[in-house]
């Protein structure tokens, strides 16, 4: 190998169309046709060689077309219409600034391990990278000083491929990110900023990218630099790829780097959000500047703590990253003396007892003073799965929240379809997607008018299909008749299903196929056919699942499904964005309770693509009857082999009794299925403005980031004496909780006949030792009894009515009951008016009879 230098050498643009180049390093464009209509329309075959990457495009197009199209007075028109609308939005008005102008110069870091913009940045594999794209996208919609930190791959995740057999081959293209709309950070003397990050026996650099992505920007570390030996510089290489050495290591130049990044960029977060456990050792790195500056350790841990935010999407054990105590030692044993303490104290950090092993969610929430899953089922199940650091509580009030996924709509929402909402809906819709009112107006949309657009959506997505199955069979060799039939593959005018997403065996892609006999049939009748679109990647290392995928390819070759079940390549932004837009209903088959949220959905469901699922993830907040279709039963069972065979049952069912016919079903009088259509903007105008980024961001401003803001300032100011105090505080009440005691409960009435609307009084003994009453709750907690346990748990406070000697207390109260079987007991807690929760110190004294 010999050194060489990058420069990228471009096109002379033209002075009245120069902002081009502008445009293209702004992933703004990612959701503005416009802009991307500007670029198609120099040269469209070269735009979609080039996978829609205007950087790229810019590099390669030709002079003369420049210079050609700088003369046309079309395209000068709408040059000058985007132009105006990105100054417009850059330098306009925003809500945040609006609402909140004492928080626009506090930013808050959000850090993923993936973000998924666009195809023309393949840095993502999935839901994750999808969702915090869209995240970043709402962001710099309302105004939020939001920066996103994460690691720029480049290899990406994996190129699917296809071969003749079926199987998935995973290839890593090396992708030029001087090519992409990405820019090396550069500081304040125009140099390129490199970063140091200690690992066991060497440093590691990494060079910081910058992405703009409309009004904020996102920073991408990349170890693949000549100061690094070969083997570092293979670190940021691939997305989830290698094994956990470099799992961990990758952790450590996300979360320990990030931190030194931002540092390095003059960026001073003012909230910390970890998007998923991959970027928890940043609390590490925030420990360590903490207590280098003389902070002592267990204040520092309370620094930390006030300004972060955790959101976890994993909803089973396994899918937590946990590395064992020896390797932990291995890469983190420096952190032991620059924090001041030993192994065991470090491993306490987000040791998992019931695991044995160092666990990243766990690091995560212990330093958070928010924790959320990202849908209600998903809290509830997250809630039950770590219950076991809580266990003196109820389930549900394990402190984990939830904050239900959403899509950025502009992204996803097709061009036709926003002009049909721009002449229906009120003018300022795009601005308020989450003002429900403004979504009635769905329904005043002509039923002709929609189902003539989504019919052409349906045969430009049929044309997209066809042209990447026949790119994949010319790939593979394939006889040149078997490439010709291609053009009879999928019917415009048939009920078309897409099935698209990460090809896991719990997802259940194959689900419909448990009869084939009978899918033969639906696919098959003459009046009402149907076929269905699969895509999607089996991680490298899933065998199982990469087994789906052939299973489904095997299919598709056999009659008679030939022709009517196709599996497209390589699932991507692209592929996403025609698959939800284009086909008539988007089917989801996981193992109920293992999606945490699922987004695909919504994306299918703003552009009038109704969805069959599971109630599963974000669907049982969704489903309301009468804007999509329920699979099967929200319950548990015996056996997965029970549960398949029950789930596939009623989706034959469905399908057979009331989607095809709905679906079918036209009137003498009119051209379009007036039933099906009703389905569909029911679906529009019931799930675009719930589930929008724009309302998830608001959510997450107004709950968690403007709180975790001002909990972090109150933490640091006056040499960060509340930290001091909050350390201590929790530092006394551990070491007398073994004081605290409810003596003797006294339930007036308890055994009279009790009618709703009834108080039942109570008169408690409690004994507190040391501890000062203000510094505890003494409450009833009541609930609906279930089985050992009790639910729907209501909390009703005490008062102290007398003071006896030496720590013991009298309390009294009551509470007004509940139809139905009811129980209660009585219990004591910390309080103190700096937690963030209720348990953010988890310690409860609970009544042992009465």
């Amino acid at each position: 190998m010999y050194f060489f230098r990058t420069i990228t050498v471009n096109p002379t643009i033209p002075d009245r169309i120069v902002r081009l180049r502008e445009l293209s390093y702004n992933l703004w464009f990612s959701w503005h046709a416009e802009v991307l209509e500007l670029f198609r329309k120099i040269d469209e075959e070269k735009w979609h060689d080039l996978n829609h990457n205007p950087v790229k495009f810019l590099l390669e197009v030709k002079q003369e077309d420049l210079e050609k199209i700088s003369k046309d007075q079309d395209f000068l028109a709408l040059y000058d219409r985007v132009i105006a609308d990105f100054d417009e939005y850059m330098k306009g008005e925003s809500w945040y600034k609006k609402k909140y102008s004492d928080l626009l110069n506090k930013p808050v870091a959000y850090f993923s391990a993936e973000f998924g913009l666009h195809e023309s940045l393949p840095i993502y594999s999935g839901g994750l990278g999808i969702l915090a794209g869209d995240h970043c996208k709402a962001a710099s919609d309302i105004g939020l000083p939001l920066v996103g930190v994460g690691l720029l791959y480049k290899h990406g995740y994996f190129t699917q491929k296809i071969n003749r057999e079926g199987w998935q081959e995973a290839h890593y293209p090396y992708q030029n990110y001087h090519q992409m709309p990405a820019k090396p950070a550069l500081d304040k003397e125009g140099k390129e900023i490199i970063i140091p990050v200690q690992l066991p026996g060497r440093i590691v650099y990494l060079k910081i990218w910058q992405i703009d992505v409309g009004r904020i920007k996102i920073y991408l570390m990349d170890a693949d630099i000549t100061m690094n030996h070969d083997e570092d510089r293979q670190l940021t290489a691939q997305l989830y790829g290698g094994d956990k050495n470099t799992r961990i290591a990758q952790e450590m130049l996300l979360g320990i780097g990030g931190v030194k990044a931002l540092r390095q960029l003059g960026i001073h977060p003012a909230a910390w959000h970890i998007n998923e456990g991959h970027a928890a050792f940043l609390c590490i790195e925030r420990l360590r500047e903490l207590v280098e500056r003389g902070v002592p350790f267990a204040t520092a841990k309370e620094v930390v703590r006030a300004s972060t935010i955790f959101t976890t999407h994993t909803p089973v054990p396994a899918g937590h990253d946990v590395f064992d105590s020896d390797m932990v030692n291995h890469y983190l044993n420096q952190y032991y003396g620059l924090l001041g303490i030993d192994h065991s104290g470090f491993m306490s950090l987000g040791w998992d007892a019931k695991r044995n092993n160092f666990n990243m969610t766990i690091l995560a929430m212990n330093f958070a003073s928010y924790c959320n899953g990202v849908s209600k089922l998903h809290g509830d199940v997250t809630r039950k799965m770590f219950h076991y650091l809580y266990e003196s509580i109820p389930e549900e009030e394990v402190p984990i929240f939830s904050i239900t996924n959403g899509i950025h709509s502009a992204t996803w929402l097709s061009p036709e379809l926003k002009t049909l909402f721009n002449a229906y809906l009120d003018p300022t819709w795009h601005y308020n997607i989450c003002d429900q009112s403004l979504w009635r107006a769905i329904d005043n949309i002509p039923d002709q008018k929609l189902w003539d657009l989504h019919i052409g959506l349906k045969k430009k997505a049929i044309q997209f299909v066809r042209d990447i199955l026949r790119c994949q069979k010319y790939r593979n060799q394939e006889a040149a008749e078997n490439i010709g039939e291609v053009d009879d593959y999928l019917n415009p005018n048939a009920f078309t299903i897409g099935f698209a997403r990460r090809f896991a065996t719990y997802k259940r892609a194959t689900l419909l196929f448990r009869d084939k006999e009978k899918l033969a049939k639906l696919l098959s009748d003459p009046e009402r056919p149907v076929q269905i679109i699969f895509a999607g990647k089996a991680h490298p290392a899933d065998r199982p699942g990469q087994e789906l995928i052939k299973e489904i390819y095997q299919m598709s070759q056999q009659e008679p499904f030939k022709g009517k079940i196709v599996f497209i390549e390589n699932y991507d932004i692209n592929v996403a964005r025609h698959m939800v837009q284009g086909v008539d209903m988007w089917l989801n088959t996981p193992r109920w309770p293992m999606e945490a949220s699922g987004t695909s959905g919504m994306k299918a469901a703003i552009n009038g693509v109704v969805n069959c699922s599971v109630l599963d993830g974000w669907w049982p907040e969704a489903y309301n009857g009468k804007n999509g279709y329920a699979i099967g039963k929200q319950t548990g069972y015996r056996t997965e082999e029970e549960q398949d065979g029950d789930d596939a049952y009623h989706l034959y069912a469905l399908l057979e009794e009331k989607i095809i016919p709905t679906y079918y079903n036209y009137n003498d009088q009119d051209d379009c299925p007036k039933g099906w259509i009703k389905v569909m903007k029911e679906c529009i105008k019931t799930i675009a403005p719930q589930f929008s980024t724009e309302r998830m961001v608001k959510e997450y401003t107004e709950r968690f980031y403007n709180e975790a803001i001002r909990r972090g300032e109150k933490f640091s100011i006056g040499n960060f004496q509340t930290a001091v105090e909050v350390q201590d505080f929790k530092r006394y009440i551990k070491e007398n909780w073994h004081h605290v005691a409810v003596k003797s409960v006294d339930a007036e009435g308890i055994s009279r006949q009790l009618k709703v609307g009834d108080e039942l009084d109570l008169a408690v003994d409690a004994y507190l030792g040391p501890i000062k009453p203000e510094d505890v709750v003494v409450e009833i907690v009541h609930g609906c009894e279930n089985g050992r346990s009790l639910v729907n748990v209501k909390t009703t406070p005490l008062r102290v009515q007398a003071q006896g000697t030496d720590g013991n207390y009298h309390y009294q109260g009551g509470f007004k009951l509940d139809q139905g079987s009811c129980g209660f007991s009585v219990r004591i807690r910390p309080e103190h008016p700096l937690f963030a929760t209720n348990f953010e110190l988890p310690l409860a004294s609970w009544t042992r009879n009465f």
